[in-house]
């Protein structure tokens, strides 16, 4: 064997490749270079082609711009400043609103691969974003009338955020302290106790807050992307408090922030660990009564496998420990992952390929990369909104709950993230029946429980439409809720707050809607929160009441919210 081929010499050389693709990564936000590169050549090959269909749009968005049509401006909040009603600033933002029409039309050319066409659409709204007028200090009225009214005080102010920001990006602790909720005394405070805990998840059972609770109990299983308390952030925010004021029995997983030890867990120990087994343990502690399950984004996919899979119990050991489920709600979940959204951006081969590499050297995908991922995904408009707010207007950012789990992340093992994306994202194996379970397939259409699912009208990360198609997936009676708001603040839909609402249709009902978007415009709207609707469903899949004292937990670990909650790793 000579030198070249030896295995020490294979192993270097690959360590190469991964360091050098690791450092192509950072440079280019997160995004493969492979994935950029195969893209722009594509669209500019196209474009090659289209010139005068360029120059014709162009001439076009021109003209509606000088006969100042109506520009649908309504939620971009960049220009909702009085001040761009007038002249110069109104030629300004219609200007930059004809060149968002142009570049529209000009990155979904025909003949482009359709993922190049959503690559190019991203990174000229990218562009777009950092060239807005509204980002100029002497071209935006607000911030021009702030500075003359505080004499500069508001610039003096947001470089002093600046300085902040570029302390906490270069590793330096922070000079005051960012957020004020901490988990167990701000957020996450519903009483309950841990009662069970493996090496992957802290289960919950929260404490009883009425005489008598519905005797079917809920299991909720939150994404594990971040910390469960989302469902459970300040008393006046909280969803399980909601739920257990109501007079349900809930319990919660709580996921463990995984290590570098963690690396070879897959998704069959996530499934097992993270939800049979959970449902196991209420199994024995509620006596064999059929459960209410809930799974929020990721949980909900995870739990949606979970159901299949107990279908046909007898390709699954251990299934008789389980007891039946009474029925499943999914909130912002995805099953069939053929349209992601603004996440397929990030998804091709290259691309996951690239984010391989990336965990080889730690062993799991780091908090901060992905929550720079997450970053991108927000739409540009309210990214330098918040900005210009921050660094030319001086407006500290709003300290709150929300935020402040935001930034609670968590890590993800690599052998997990890298089959959920191949299997998943790519390969959309759950949709198609080819995911498999202890090496037998599984298939949504085997699930008969009656199904709860929302989605919600601005969601990034799971886009409702995607969500929607649970419809069609399984043979179950649906109620599909469709929720104003994004992925967060739509699931948290506190009852009495203004300006939330929701549309509600069932699968028996739905046979005359033929898309998504007649679903829009025919189901009617609800003023209010879809909790109450939920609360109600629930007890109609129930079977009634049992005395509360039933329910408390007797032998039990610690208080809630449990430790793995709390453990942080610096990345």
């Amino acid at each position: 064997m000579t030198a070249l081929n030896s295995p020490l010499m294979s192993e270097w050389a690959s360590l190469l490749d991964r360091k050098i693709q690791t450092a192509q990564l950072y440079l280019t936000g997160g995004l493969s270079p492979v994935t950029l590169a195969l893209a722009l050549t594509d669209w500019a090959w196209h474009v090659t082609g289209t010139p005068s269909q360029l120059s014709a749009w162009g001439w076009a968005c021109g003209l509606e711009t000088a006969n100042e049509a109506q520009v649908v401006t309504t939620d971009d909040p960049r220009f909702s400043d009085q001040g761009w009603q007038f002249w110069p600033f109104l030629a300004l933002e219609r200007a930059h609103h004809a060149q968002e029409v142009w570049w529209d039309k000009a990155t979904q050319l025909r003949g482009m691969e359709h993922h190049h066409q959503d690559v190019m659409h991203f990174l000229a709204h990218q562009w777009l974003g950092v060239i807005s007028p509204s980002n100029v200090p002497w071209l935006n009225p607000a911030i021009l009338r702030a500075t003359v009214k505080t004499q500069g005080q508001n610039i003096g102010q947001g470089m002093a955020f600046v300085q902040e920001d570029l302390q906490r990006l270069w590793g330096y602790p922070p000079s005051a302290k960012q957020h004020h909720y901490r988990p167990g005394v701000e957020v996450a405070c519903t009483l309950g106790e841990v009662i069970h805990r493996n090496h992957l998840v802290e289960l919950i059972q929260y404490t009883p807050q009425t005489q008598q609770v519905q005797r079917e109990p809920i299991l909720i299983v939150p994404s594990w992307i971040m910390k469960y308390y989302i469902l459970d952030l300040s008393p006046v925010n909280s969803l399980v408090k909601y739920l257990v004021e109501q007079g349900h029995t809930v319990f919660m997983v709580s996921w463990r922030n995984p290590d570098a030890s963690d690396a070879l867990l897959d998704m069959q120990d996530y499934l097992k660990l993270g939800v049979l087994n959970p449902l196991a343990v209420i199994t024995e502690r509620t006596g064999h009564v059929p459960i209410h399950t809930a799974g929020y984004c990721l949980g909900g996919t995870l739990l949606a496998i979970a159901a299949a899979a107990l279908a046909r119990p007898e390709n699954l050991p251990d299934s008789s420990t389980i007891a039946p489920l009474a029925s499943m709600t999914l909130l912002a979940a995805q099953l069939d992952f053929r349209d992601p959204g603004d996440l397929g951006v990030f998804l091709d081969e290259a691309q996951v390929a690239l984010l391989e590499d990336t965990m080889a050297e730690t062993g799991f995908l780091s908090g901060q990369l992905m929550g720079s991922s997450f970053q991108l995904l927000k739409p540009r408009y309210l990214y330098w909104y918040e900005w210009v707010g921050r660094y030319w207007l001086g407006m500290p950012v709003a300290d709150n709950d929300l935020s402040a789990w935001t930034e609670d992340v968590t890590r993800m093992p690599a052998c997990m993230h890298s089959e959920y994306l191949h299997r998943f994202y790519l390969h959309n194996e759950l949709a198609e029946g080819l995911f498999e379970v202890d090496a037998v397939p599984v298939s949504l259409e085997d699930i008969h429980l009656p199904i709860f699912a929302l989605g919600t009208v601005k969601d990034h990360v799971t886009p409702w439409e995607s969500a929607y198609k649970v419809m069609r997936l399984t043979r179950s009676d649906v109620t599909f809720v469709l929720a104003s708001g994004g992925h967060n603040a739509g699931v948290l839909s506190v009852p009495g707050q203004p300006f939330h609402s929701y549309q509600k249709l069932t699968t028996q009902e739905e046979n005359h809607l033929n898309s998504t978007e007649s679903w829009r415009q025919k189901v009617p709207s609800v003023e209010g929160s879809w909790w109450p609707e939920w609360h109600r469903w629930l007890v109609q899949q129930g079977s009634g009441r049992v005395e509360a004292d039933q329910r408390v937990p007797t032998e039990t670990l610690e208080p809630a919210p449990g430790q793995y909650v709390l453990v942080q790793y610096k990345d």
